[in-house]
């Protein structure tokens, strides 16, 4: 009785959906991820609103695996280059907007700033090739 039920469980985890890393998930070479404001060099007064532009993709939500299509993730004073093989952080300085988000409210200290946007698939890995912005600067008074 023992062997048969643990036959059974056996095949039974067998066949369980495991959650698997969307790692490496491709991107449309044409994919183009940019800021619609704010320009590169731009001086700006406080708080401002960040807003994000997205060609030959889609914008949907973490968790939602459609094909060509991902969340935004705002990198702001990263220096360290994007790792592939592993989830985007979330911290102050990595920002996650999984609810589909195209701009948001960004506030930072006075002083000079890089922004860098990063294209998340579900699981909040970047795409193969890395849908990523060019880096601008900042400055905030």
């Amino acid at each position: 009785m023992k062997i048969t039920q643990s036959i059974v469980l056996s095949a039974a985890l067998t066949f369980l959906p495991l959650p698997v890393h969307a790692q490496d998930k491709p991107a449309p070479k044409d994919a183009l991820l940019y800021f619609v404001w704010p320009q590169d060099g731009a001086t700006i007064k406080g708080a401002f609103w960040c807003r994000f532009g997205l060609r030959n993709m889609g914008v949907t939500h973490a968790g939602d695996n459609f094909q060509n299509s991902g969340h935004h993730h705002l990198f702001i004073d990263v220096a360290e280059p994007l790792d592939p093989k592993e989830p985007i952080p979330q911290d102050k300085s990595h920002l996650h907007f999984g609810a589909g988000q195209t701009e948001a409210r960004i506030e930072l200290p006075p002083g000079k700033h890089t922004l860098q946007l990063v294209l998340g698939d579900a699981a909040h890995y970047p795409f193969n090739p890395p849908v990523i912005s060019n880096r601008i600067t900042v400055r905030i008074k």
